[in-house]
Order: C-alpha cells, then sequence, then structure tokens
C-alpha cells in the first residue's frame, strides 16, 4: 500500500487526464460495437481498474481498443443476427462470450503462456492492424453522412419478401419442436401465418437491410445509394470533427484534441438547437449485473463462438503486451506478463458481468498516463473512477453528444491504427518465394492475406490462416536452409573443417563425412533422407557430425532412423560425433541407441572418432 500511495500526485494527474482521454473513444468504441455507448463505457470503466489492480504492468491504462471492439462488432452481429435482430435476446449470449474470453486470459497467464505471445509474426500483427483500420474507417462511412439502412424505407421494402419467408421459416421450426408439425396438413400453419402483422415483417425487414450493409462489403454495395442521401447536417458534423482533432494536434499535444473535438461540436451543435442525431441514451444510475448470463445460459449457444473467444482474448494478450513494452521503455521498468493477464482477463470477466465491451491496454492512454505522472497501478485506477464519476454524474448530458461526432472520431481512430510502418515496407522486402514466373516477398504476401481476409471475409478465420502460412514458410525457409548447410562429402576432397585435415590418406576414399547443421525437424527432413542415395557403394563408413544439431522432432528422430537402416542394409558402419543431450535422449528412447548405433560408436571428439577407425573399430 505504501509503494501504491509513494506517487500519489501524480497518480492522480495521470489517471484523471487518461480518464478524460478515454472518455469519447470508449462512447465511439461502445457504438461501434452495435451494443451502444454505455457498453463502451462500463468496459472502460471495470477494465481500467480491475486490470490495473491485478496486472503487471504498473502505468497501464486499459479500455476498448480498435482492435478488440472490431473483433467484438463480428461477434455481437453474428450472434444478433442468429437471435431475430433483437439485442435483448441476443444480449446474455454475446456477454457469456465476452465473460469467456476474459477466463481464457486468466488461464493463459496461469499457465505461463504470455512470453509466447511475442512469437507471432509481425506480417499477421501488420495484415491485421490495417485491416482493423480499413473495416473501422470503411463502417463509419454510412453514420458520418447520416444514412442509416433500416430507416430508408425504400430500402427495407426490398426485403419484406426474404422476411416473410424467413418468419414463415421460424413458425414451421416452432411446429416441429412443439411436434404438431404434419406435412400433409398445413392448418395450424396457416392459422399462425394469419396472425403475422405488418410490424413484424417490417422489423424483420428492418433487420434483414442493417445486416445486409453491415461490415465493409456491406457498406461499399451499398454507398451509392447512401451517397445519393446525404445528410448534410450529419456529415458537416464529422467533417469538422475530424478538421478539429487532427489541427488542434498542431496547436498542443497537451490537451487532447479527440476531447476538444468532442466537447466543442457537440457543445456548439446542442447550444444552436440543431436536429442532429443523437447517440443512444446512456442509462443513468449504477451499472447493473446482466444476471441473464447464468439465468439463460445455453451451451448450446455457446459452442460456435469458443474458437471466437479464444481468438478474442489472444487478441486482447497481445494488444495489451505490446503495450506494455511501449510502458517499459518510457519508465524504463520491466513488466510481468503473465500477471498482466490474469489482470486484463479478471477486468474483462467483470466487465462483461456489467455489459461492458471487452479491451485491452490502450496506448495512447497509457502514454498520456505516463506523461502525465502516473507512475502506479494507482494511475489505472483513478482513470477507471473518473469514468464512473462521469458516468454517474454527466450520463444524461453525454447522451446528447451527435452520433456524427463519434463516427468522425472513429475515422481518425481507422487511420492512426494501420500499419504505416508495414505498408512502406513492401517494395523494399526480398522476394523470395516463385510461383511459376512470377516472385513474392512470403512477408508481404502473408501480410496481404491477412488484411484482405480480415477486412472481407472474417478477422478471427483471418489471423487463424495468417499464422499456419507464416508458419509453413518459416518452416520451409528454416528446411531449405538446414538443407543447404548440411552436406556430405568424402574426405579424399579438401576437408570441410580444420579438425578433419589430419584424417589417415589410405582412409580418405572409404571414409563419407555427413555434417548436420541444425535442428533435424519435419521442414527438414527431405534433403537429409537422401543421404544413402549420396554415399558410393565402395564406402565402408559414414561419420555423422551432429555439434551443430541442437534439437531433433519426431519427424526427424523417424528420419534419422530410416536413414541408419538403409545405412546398415548396404553394410556402411556408422559413427556419431558429438552428440547433443536433447538429440541422444530422443535416439535412446526408440532405441536408435544403441540397437542401430552402438555405444561404443559414438564419440564427444573428431579425433577420437579417428582414432578409433584407425584401430579398426
Amino acid at each position: 500500500m505504501k509503494k501504491l500511495l509513494s506517487n500519489i500526485k501524480g497518480d492522480a494527474f495521470g489517471g484523471i487526464t487518461a480518464g478524460i482521454v478515454a472518455l469519447p473513444l470508449a462512447l465511439a468504441f461502445g457504438v461501434s460495437s452495435g451494443l451502444g455507448p454505455s457498453a463502451g463505457l462500463y468496459g472502460a470503466i471495470f477494465l481500467s481498474f480491475f486490470a490495473a489492480l491485478f496486472g503487471g504492468t504498473n502505468t497501464q491504462i486499459s479500455g476498448p481498443t480498435a482492435p478488440m471492439t472490431a473483433v467484438s462488432m463480428v461477434i455481437i452481429a453474428g450472434i444478433i443476427a442468429v437471435n431475430d435482430g433483437d439485442v435483448n435476446k441476443a444480449l446474455p449470449a454475446i456477454l457469456t462470450v465476452f465473460l469467456l474470453s476474459g477466463f481464457m486470459q486468466i488461464v493463459l497467464g496461469i499457465l505461463g503462456l504470455g512470453r509466447y505471445i511475442k512469437y507471432i509474426p509481425y506480417p499477421v500483427v501488420s495484415g491485421f492492424m490495417t485491416a482493423i483500420g480499413v473495416i473501422i474507417l470503411v463502417t463509419q462511412i454510412l453514420p458520418s453522412i447520416g444514412y442509416y439502412p433500416k430507416e430508408d424505407q425504400n430500402y427495407v421494402n426490398q426485403f419484406k419478401p426474404q422476411a416473410e419467408e424467413l418468419i414463415l421459416e421460424n413458425i414451421l421450426k416452432e411446429e416441429a419442436g412443439e411436434g404438431i408439425l404434419v406435412l400433409e396438413d398445413f392448418k395450424e400453419t396457416i392459422t399462425r401465418a394469419q396472425h403475422i402483422t405488418e410490424a413484424e415483417i417490417l422489423k424483420e425487414s428492418k433487420t434483414l437491410a442493417k445486416n445486409e450493409a453491415s461490415g465493409v462489403l456491406g457498406t461499399l454495395k451499398i454507398l451509392p445509394r447512401a451517397l445519393s442521401h446525404i445528410n448534410w447536417l450529419e456529415l458537416s458534423l464529422s467533417i469538422i470533427t475530424i478538421i478539429i482533432i487532427y489541427g488542434f494536434k498542431k496547436i498542443t499535444t497537451k490537451i487532447p484534441s479527440t476531447l476538444v473535438a468532442l466537447v466543442v461540436v457537440s457543445g456548439a451543435a446542442l447550444a444552436l438547437g440543431l436536429n442532429y442525431r443523437p447517440i443512444e441514451e446512456i442509462p443513468s444510475g449504477l451499472p447493473q449485473i446482466n444476471l441473464d448470463i447464468f439465468t439463460e445460459f445455453s451451451l448450446k449457444n455457446i459452442t460456435p463462438y469458443i474458437f471466437t473467444a479464444l481468438t478474442l482474448s489472444l487478441l486482447g494478450a497481445i494488444d495489451s503486451l505490446l503495450t506494455s513494452v511501449v510502458a517499459d521503455n518510457m519508465t524504463k521498468t520491466k513488466h510481468q506478463p503473465n500477471k498482466e493477464l490474469i489482470g486484463q482477463g479478471i477486468g474483462n470477466s467483470i466487465a462483461a458481468l456489467f455489459g461492458g465491451i471487452p479491451g485491452a491496454g490502450a496506448t495512447i492512454r497509457t502514454v498520456v498516463n505516463i506523461n502525465s505522472g502516473g507512475k502506479t497501478k494507482l494511475s489505472g485506477m483513478i482513470a477507471g473512477l473518473m469514468l464512473f464519476i462521469i458516468l454517474i454524474g454527466l450520463g444524461p448530458i453525454a447522451s446528447k453528444i451527435p452520433a456524427a461526432v463519434l463516427a468522425g472520431i472513429l475515422i481518425t481512430v481507422g487511420i492512426g491504427v494501420m500499419d504505416y510502418k508495414g505498408l512502406k515496407a513492401i517494395p523494399s522486402l526480398p522476394k523470395d518465394i516463385k510461383i511459376g514466373p512470377l516472385k513474392f516477398s512470403a512477408e508481404v504476401m502473408v501480410m496481404l492475406t491477412v488484411l484482405l481476409l480480415s477486412s472481407f471475409w472474417n478477422l478471427v478465420y483471418a489471423v487463424g490462416i495468417g499464422l499456419v502460412i507464416a508458419s509453413l514458410m518459416f518452416m520451409k525457409k528454416i528446411g531449405d536452409l538446414t538443407g543447404e548447410r548440411s552436406e556430405v562429402i568424402p574426405l579424399k576432397q579438401e576437408p570441410a573443417w580444420k579438425d578433419e585435415a589430419n584424417f589417415p590418406e589410405k582412409l580418405k576414399a572409404d571414409v563419407f563425412i555427413k555434417h548436420v547443421k541444425g535442428p533435424l525437424f519435419f521442414g527438414s527432413t527431405s534433403n537429409f533422407q537422401n543421404v544413402a542415395n549420396q554415399i558410393p557403394s565402395t564406402a565402408s563408413k559414414v561419420i555423422i557430425r551432429l555439434d551443430r544439431m541442437q534439437y531433433i522432432d519426431q519427424s526427424g528422430l523417424y528420419a534419422m532412423e530410416d536413414v541408419l537402416q538403409d545405412l546398415s542394409k548396404n553394410n556402411i558402419t556408422v559413427y556419431f560425433v558429438d552428440l547433443l543431450p536433447q538429440p541422444k535422449y530422443m535416439m535412446e528412447r526408440i532405441d536408435i541407441i544403441p540397437d542401430l548405433i552402438p555405444f561404443e560408436h559414438i564419440f564427444e571428439t573428431f579425433d577420437d572418432c579417428i582414432q578409433a577407425i584407425k584401430a579398426g573399430g
């Protein structure tokens, strides 16, 4: 406690400043997610406080972030779609997925997996971050020009036949579930269909229209129609917001330009009595635990989203630990990655219970906190309390913020989150892969694959596919490199290593040497398996030098066994030189040693091996 209060003045100022900076982003991310501004605010409050309290980075400020919101948006839209477009009906399942994601982060931390996050390839992260920027930027075009597909009556009417078909399909499913569906007699179906109201058809049509125009592809498809229905007031508010955000930074960076834009544009719109579209109302009073998470829990509804929840938890881990590294560099400290994951998991779990969207360590807010004097965990807790005070005291005022202002803020977030460093490097990266007559850079191919699949298909699957491609390419490169460096040479040629120079002249034509340089694993076995074919039938001895083979996996082990068996069939004696502990242990486990290589044929040095061969061993 004494350490926590050692910098109370700096932590208070840092936390308050970071909380103020977080306010517009929390509201904007909440709206973008589809659950409304209150979900973003609740997420920021609980995650900021509890991630700071239990986390492993003293100066970290956590809350909803662009990557986490983009993935959450996909999850929310998918679950709402299977719940007839009813947010309230879908909410328990949505929050259960978020809660599960938080639990997974806690498990990742307990298992000590935080230190492995750094092994995710940069091209995957780069492509994903740029895709997040594209998704946010494109999906905010419609609200920034004041066009909402479900409110365009002519557009909605196009979906009425599909809505009627869907409602009828649901009736048939209900009857089948109740055991009263009779294919020979649709009397009950007709009776129920007669009770379908025009309002129900319209509601379903609006849901279908909204879903059709969602995401990057949906926005691009409806964009021509949207541009013919521009609300010039909404567009003006968005543009002014963007101009202030970028322009005010040139005046000073001490006051967050996002907050300035929010206050100035919202205040002006309210004072002038403009007929703008406000954000959804933020509930007044204390946040309530959503008990429906437990009372309406259904494993069947959650099962399809387990992998998605895992992806969300991993993304939050990456996002948070990258921010922790930034904080370390600024404060010259060292964060505890596994403890940080536990803190993030606790914060996200509690936020989910209260209806908040998940988040992670936020780089900009963390930097603001450090620059404002924050040094201990107290700063992050104060940031959460600051947002809580704003919720309780200014909720009704915040509900009057124009939706177009938040759209403008999100557009700048989308532009800022893209990985321009990775994009600029595309022309200069080596083209190391050839497909037909064309040459490509492996890194660029992975990055663009993740970028395109994330933007136009599915964020979750895109990351998985990107990791698989990156891993395969890495293994191919290592395998090729190992194959190039591994060699078989007759000693009658120029010796490869210095200690081979004194080998007896009369034995040189009869002895071959195999140098294994690097790990023998499933990506490098094909070259090794050609050893038997490379050695002439006149040879009677092979020395395999293993001092640079630090590791062998199961594939390499069986490749080694096959080679040794082939050499044994040709009556060739094999000697091992400088066999390292891990490969030796693995070979003993499947009896390569001593069945194929007796202990007396294993030597610590090449000179020892020479002496044994001279002696006829």
